[in-house]
């Protein structure tokens, strides 16, 4: 099972494994403070296609067509998370403030779709 959770919010023993999923650190949280297994910055969408969507549901279908092709052009980036869910739950830990049109949300997705 894979889930998705905002850095803000409280770990869980529910959570499983945890992996931020973002190329920045969450702006006001302190490392020490973040219970991780794992801060997977490459996974993150490229700069480049971060900045291109800048959060804006409008694009947000174009913003997974481009992100998925990254994706599958590294697949060593998103491999790890994919062994991490065969074996248990994972939760991908983001920043962003729109729960719905997020890089997590769509990493989820194309991860269960591999799981398959």
């Amino acid at each position: 099972m894979i889930r998705l959770k905002r850095a803000y919010e409280p770990s869980s023993p529910q959570d499983g494994k945890r992996f931020l999923v973002e190329r920045l650190w969450p702006r006001g949280i302190r490392k020490e403070n973040l219970e991780l297994d794992g801060w997977l910055k490459e996974v993150a969408p490229s700069t480049e296609l971060r900045q291109w969507f800048a959060h804006d549901p409008a694009k947000w279908d174009e913003f997974r067509r481009r992100y998925f092709e990254e994706l599958r052009q590294n697949p060593e980036v998103w491999k790890p998370l994919l062994s991490s869910a065969k074996r248990g739950t994972i939760t991908l830990v983001f920043s962003s403030h729109d729960q719905q049109h997020n890089n997590a949300a769509a990493l989820k997705q194309f991860v269960e779709g591999k799981l398959r």
